[in-house]
């Protein structure tokens, strides 16, 4: 083969296999610029307090200040009540309180129900 001819066919060999490259993540693997997954959307986590509940966490808010009446829902003046709270707190901000905010605000559980559930458990061996 003459060598003008080997070049030739050196370039048309690395022509060729550009795209296969380019489409070629390092890390990855081969990628495909024309498939693509469907995007799910980001679900987890608790997305809204019942009543009752709510009820609990609007009165332990009035009681610290950051309410002035309790609505009975989960609501925005609620989720801007709990955003202060826990900001005041130097925590991160939540629309759902964590459960650093909700023993903060008492209504975690009891340490007195904790050392009751204890004693049961040891008398009933």
């Amino acid at each position: 083969m003459r060598p003008g001819r080997l070049l030739t066919s050196a370039l048309l060999l690395a022509t060729a296999l550009t795209p296969c490259i380019a489409m070629t993540h390092p890390r990855r693997g081969p990628t495909s610029p024309t498939k693509r997954k469907p995007t799910a959307k980001h679900t987890s986590g608790q997305r809204s307090i019942d009543d009752n509940r709510a009820t609990e966490i609007q009165d332990a808010l009035v009681r610290s200040g950051y309410m002035t009446e309790p609505s009975g829902h989960w609501d925005s003046a609620t989720e801007s009540a709990m955003r202060k709270f826990q900001s005041d707190n130097g925590w991160q901000t939540k629309l759902m309180p964590d459960s650093r905010a909700i023993i903060k605000l008492g209504l975690g559980p009891s340490q007195n129900s904790n050392l009751e559930a204890a004693a049961t458990t040891s008398s009933d061996r």
